[in-house]
Formats: structure tokens, sequence, C-alpha cells
């Protein structure tokens, strides 16, 4: 009985506010967490890219490869309002973001190329001419 002071009623509850509190919260990688989303695979030629950020132009984003990281940054403006108008939701990200992409060892930094359309950042890093496989024919 003398626990009640020192825990909440509902433990639970209070967990699942810690967790959407430490959602909301600024991540080491940007201001907000996992935004934009993003799609990062691989082909035999190159490593793509995809992320995904609907409503910026392609000059609000600065995309750098450097010692095998591939860092995607840029700023989202934010939505006004009509005047007078109350936001019952406000779920759309604005400000400042940073997502970092580990890069493999074998691939060609400067083959790097970007294109933004339909609210999709593609980014194509090559990799090298000497790490793709190669057929090999027996004589």
């Amino acid at each position: 009985m003398h626990y009640r002071g020192i825990f909440p009623r509902d433990l639970f509850s209070e967990l699942e506010r810690l967790q959407r509190e430490f959602d909301r919260s600024p991540s080491i990688r940007g201001a907000a967490p996992g935004y934009p989303a993003m799609n990062v695979g691989t082909t035999p030629k190159s490593v793509e890219v995809y992320a995904f950020a609907p409503g910026m132009t392609p000059e609000e984003f600065d995309v750098q490869v450097e010692n095998g990281v591939l860092t995607i940054s840029g700023e989202r403006k934010n939505i006004v309002p009509p005047e007078g108008a109350t936001i019952h939701i406000g779920e759309h990200f604005s400000g400042r973001f940073r997502r970092v992409v580990s890069l493999p060892d074998d691939i060609e930094p400067n083959s790097t190329t970007a294109s933004y359309r339909d609210g999709v950042l593609h980014v194509c890093v090559a990799r090298r001419e000497a790490a793709q496989s190669r057929r090999i024919s027996v004589q």
C-alpha cells in the first residue's frame, strides 16, 4: 500500500505516454524522427535511396556523399493555414531535417546522381566497376 504514491495508478498508460513523447522528441539525425521516410536498396551496379518528401523543391535538398556516408538534409517550409482557420490535427512536419545512410565500401562517390519528382527524391550511388561481379567463361 505504501507504493501507491511512488507508482502511477495505471503504469501501462504512463509507459505509453512516455513512448509517444519519446517518438516526438528530436533524434540525433535531425529534427524529426524518420523524416523523410526512406527506402534504401542495392543492385549489382548501385545503391538506390528513395526519400519521400512531398511539397518540396529540388533546391531545398542538400545531398552529400563523404567518407562512405550519404547525407540528405534540407528544410521543409511550414504550411500557413488561412486566417481564422482552426487546426484540429497537425501532422505536417516542417523545419530542418537530416538523414544519414552508411554506404558500402565499393561505391563510386563521383558517379552519384539525384533527382526529385512527384515528391520523391531518388539518389543513385554507383558501385565501382571493379567491384561488380562478372561471369568468367571457363575454357
